[in-house]
């Protein structure tokens, strides 16, 4: 079966796309030996870096309740459920972001458990073949990007626990994939605390820096890469609009918030349309092509779920036809 190394972009929703595409590619026969992600991204990453196949991965998908991801925070000292728009305003308020995304968080922790996958040790990979310059924090199948803004700076997890005196080993990677689907001011940020100093760091979105890391794996000691690295992007280089992207209706009761909302946007979907039009990029590319699709359209009806799935796997197969799985 061939070898190859896989980077999914984010992109909420849209990585329903995603999963179909991966599927494909995983019913061609490839194997994964390192997943990178980023937001959605890093949920398919896990999954498959967990050791995921086919069949698993399309029921895990199809299984989840999308209607659920946006957990509105309760109003008061009682758990009743969260009153639209209004809770929404007062969780931007107070904790900056208007859901909690605790459901997401749960659900990752109890799928990734049943593939007996808890820390990053349960991910750790020895190959002799790799670059002599990976230093033992990158010796992991699982790379997920986020963004402290904090420090200002982008952050691989598990790569990067060390710069928080923090032991990669015995890092949640449950935890590690929340903190890369952070989508500014949809969901609330998470908090990164140095396991020396206490100082707390605020944890964002990865796609804010970094949506689709794609060279992530490139060797860097000037030896030929053993095996190819595959893309999938979800998000279209030119959006036709960012409110059709982000949509997130309780912003527009605020012009600020909106406004830095699409400041954001335009880094997430932006920052890397540079980097794609360098030489050799786009071919190790699957673009999934998914109009009229918005990142946070949680309310899918079983069709638009489907059609965005094989739309995945469209485009897969075409990638699949046009490569040859012999070693690039």
């Amino acid at each position: 079966m061939p070898d190859a190394d896989l980077v999914l972009e984010g992109g909420g929703v849209r990585g329903l796309g995603t999963a179909g595409a991966v599927t494909r590619l995983l019913e061609e026969g490839y194997t994964f030996q390192r997943v990178a992600g980023t937001s959605v991204g890093a949920i398919a990453a896990a999954f498959v870096a967990a050791g995921m196949d086919a069949g698993e991965l399309r029921k895990v998908m199809e299984d989840l309740e999308l209607k659920l991801i946006s957990d509105r925070d309760p109003l008061g000292r009682h758990p009743m459920p969260g009153v639209p728009l209004l809770s929404e305003g007062v969780s931007l308020l107070r904790r900056h972001g208007a859901y909690r995304g605790a459901w997401i968080h749960d659900w990752i922790r109890t799928v990734l458990a049943r593939k007996k996958i808890h820390t990053f040790a349960d991910l750790r990979r020895e190959d002799s073949g790799d670059s002599s310059e990976l230093t033992e924090d990158q010796k992991y199948k699982l790379v997920v990007t986020a963004t402290d803004v904090t420090r200002g700076r982008l952050l691989r997890l598990p790569w990067d626990y060390h710069l928080y005196g923090l032991k990669a080993d015995d890092q949640s990677v449950a935890d590690a994939v929340r903190m890369s689907l952070s989508i500014p001011f949809y969901f609330q940020p998470c908090t990164l605390t140095h396991g020396e100093t206490g100082q707390d760091s605020v944890i964002v979105d990865g796609g804010v820096l970094s949506n689709f890391p794609v060279d992530v794996f490139d060797r860097t000691d000037g030896a030929k890469s053993r095996w190819r690295t595959i893309g999938v992007r979800i998000l279209p280089d030119l959006p036709a609009g960012i409110a059709q992207l982000f949509p997130v209706p309780v912003l527009r009761l605020f012009p600020l918030l909106q406004l830095l909302q699409q400041v954001v946007t335009t880094a997430i979907v932006g920052n890397d349309q540079s980097h794609l039009d360098r030489p050799g990029i786009r071919d190790r590319t699957i673009a999934v092509d998914l109009p009229a699709l918005g990142v946070t359209d949680f309310g899918l009806t079983p069709a638009q779920r489907q059609e965005a799935f094989r739309l995945g796997r469209q485009a897969a197969e075409s990638y699949v036809q046009r490569c040859p799985t012999d070693p690039p």
